[in-house]
């Protein structure tokens, strides 16, 4: 299947008010696409509308990716306004907020992560996937995951490491069956990597609905920004490298553009731990997972 031309291609980007998703957003809009910009966060939503506006056609849609009707509403202004979608990236994602242990889930914490994680991913897919196969132009579904559960679970963070490890599941099955009904699109599963990333992710209980806060309150671990992780990794002892945000967007949307099914570097150590976990579980044992180091 030939690539795809990013130049005077139509892009979604959920998620793509800030971290990784605005990175994204750049570099499309620097290649010559028109972008749509989802977020929930309308000041941060204008203000990257604003700064990305001058390097081509960008426009922001305040979008709750974990409503039906929003995405759906989003779909409806895409298709009406430009008549089709090349590029759709399901970027949008939090974590659970509940602390380490499983067993202080709250019912709450699942339905916040998995109906962003989860839910946005499938509501972006059910709301443009349809109306991008029938477009009958060459299309791309890029849904963001994480190796913490994409590839191996950080026990700590089980719930966020369960959503991620459905995004993977359900991008795979996505993508065969685009191929077996002989569409025009193409499913990529992307998996950030490259060093520590400066996102909103860590601090993303900002944005949690009042109808979803925790029943039982605090679990003792508050939410810690960027620098705030970094310094808690530097002062655990780890070699922190830092993840440039802008070449990573750049890189995403080249794979994307070639329509390269795993979006990811670095992954000799992912490949061992890969390994490692299919002889365990040949063994019938438990297998390996991430370690964070602190």
């Amino acid at each position: 299947m030939d690539d795809l031309v990013v130049a005077g291609s139509v892009a979604v980007v959920t998620g793509g008010a800030s971290g990784i998703g605005r990175a994204i957003s750049r570099a499309l809009a620097t290649r010559g696409a028109t972008v749509v910009i989802a977020d929930i966060e309308a000041p941060v939503l204008e203000a990257t509308v604003g700064e990305l506006a001058g390097l081509g056609d960008v426009e922001g849609v305040r979008t709750d990716v974990s409503d039906p009707a929003s995405v759906t509403a989003l779909a409806d202004h895409v298709f009406a306004d430009h008549g089709r979608c090349n590029l759709l990236f399901n970027n949008a994602g939090v974590t659970s907020g509940g602390g380490g242990l499983p067993w202080l889930q709250e019912f709450n914490d699942w339905l916040w992560c998995f109906g962003v994680n989860v839910f946005g991913v499938a509501n972006g897919v059910s709301a443009f996937v349809p109306r991008m196969i029938d477009s009958g132009e060459p299309g791309q579904v890029v849904n963001t995951s994480s190796g913490d559960g994409g590839f191996a679970p950080v026990p700590r963070a089980s719930v966020y490491a369960s959503s991620k490890a459905a995004v993977s599941c359900f991008t795979e099955a996505l993508h065969h069956n685009l191929v077996a009904e002989g569409t025009e699109l193409r499913a990529s599963v992307f998996y950030p990597s490259g060093g520590l990333m400066d996102t909103g992710l860590f601090t993303a209980s900002r944005n949690r609905p009042e109808d979803l806060q925790r029943e039982r309150g605090a679990t003792g671990r508050s939410s810690m920004t960027f620098d705030e992780m970094k310094a808690r990794m530097e002062a655990a002892g780890l070699d922190v490298q830092v993840a440039d945000l802008d070449e990573l967007g750049h890189f995403v949307v080249d794979c994307a553009s070639r329509r390269q099914y795993v979006i990811a570097r670095n992954l000799g150590g992912t490949i061992d731990l890969l390994h490692r976990r299919a002889d365990a579980i040949g063994r019938m044992e438990v297998p390996p997972h991430h370690e964070i180091g602190f």
